[in-house]
């Protein structure tokens, strides 16, 4: 799992390529390279370079390859997809959003990660009628504290990052929201962590990615005063660790007795005669089934129960 978080490739622009051409049923295509954020925090701007987007008709390209070798589902990855094109003229994530979704073959987009700063009511109404998109966006967090957010030079705040995911909720109907949260940021004290336990709380992500801050070298926070004790670190996340647990039970709970499209993959591990795939909404599904019969094809499964990580269900009209 965790595949919705940013893949790091090479950062030669011509071997953009295949990014991951898997014996599953995703196509993970990267359509950029590079950031021009400077997070305190990251290193990626100096060791990358700045923002330099994939040429969209390489992009189509590739995605009527992978239609034409069965594939069903694109995942467009890149360090910061939301600056697609920036570098290009006249088009925009949205575009090749869009000119992919006209291509046969292609039953779902899904996209790695995406800033909340990019999340428009505009772009969220457009993507929302966009039948292909799958309905789970990841939206880095990385602190529900203003104060933290600041010092990590990230441009948002909680306010701003609460009315993306309110806006995501209201137009997309049973969206799956990931993020990712650091704790541990230098300086981050009892309070400053509490703010940002209280506001993941309140938004109860569907799956939480949380990771301590580690120093790196040429990076603004590297100097930063009031570096975080280890100790203090594995507590705070293994706080959150279990909020997010709770959380993601709660999301996946909230499908019980629902009928859900599962793109299937592959066996299931430990689970003899069952076979995994995924929902659009990011949902990981097991029904007893063959895997010759049921790899890369989409079926309704009426779910059932929650059963070790995943939702049990029977596929419907078999």
């Amino acid at each position: 799992q965790g595949e919705w978080s940013s893949d790091v490739c090479s950062s030669d622009l011509e071997e953009f390529g295949v990014t991951a051409y898997t014996e599953r049923t995703r196509a993970y295509i990267k359509i950029q390279d590079g950031c021009n954020q400077y997070c305190t925090y990251c290193i990626i701007p100096y060791a990358r370079g700045p923002v330099r987007s994939r040429d969209p008709k390489k992009v189509l390209d590739e995605v009527k390859r992978f239609a034409d070798s069965g594939y069903k589902e694109i995942v467009l990855t890149g360090i910061h997809i939301a600056s697609y094109g920036k570098d290009l003229k006249n088009i925009g994530l949205l575009d090749i959003i869009k000119m992919i979704h006209e291509i046969d073959g292609i039953k779902r987009i899904r996209l790695s990660s995406i800033e909340p700063t990019f999340l428009t009511e505009e772009f969220v109404k457009e993507i929302a009628n966009l039948p292909k998109m799958c309905r789970h966006y990841h939206v880095s967090l990385q602190s529900g504290c203003d104060e933290t957010l600041k010092r990590m030079g990230r441009r948002y705040t909680t306010k701003e990052y609460k009315s993306v995911i309110d806006r995501l909720r209201e137009y997309i109907k049973d969206v799956a929201i990931t993020t990712d949260v650091m704790v541990g940021f230098p300086g981050e004290t009892e309070e400053e962590f509490l703010k940002t336990y209280k506001f993941v709380e309140e938004i109860c992500f569907s799956k939480m990615h949380v990771f301590k801050y580690s120093r790196r070298k040429g990076t603004r926070a590297y100097n930063f005063p009031n570096q975080v004790a280890n100790h203090i670190k594995e507590d705070r996340s293994k706080k959150l660790i279990e909020l997010s647990n709770r959380c993601e039970y709660k999301f996946m709970e909230s499908f019980i007795g629902k009928t859900l499209e599962v793109l299937f993959e592959q066996p299931v591990k430990n689970m003899e005669g069952y076979v995994e795939g995924l929902t659009d909404n990011y949902l990981s599904i097991a029904v007893k089934g063959d895997i010759k019969l049921l790899r890369n094809e989409i079926f309704p499964v009426k779910i059932k129960e929650i059963k070790d990580n995943f939702l049990i269900g029977e596929i419907e009209g078999i």
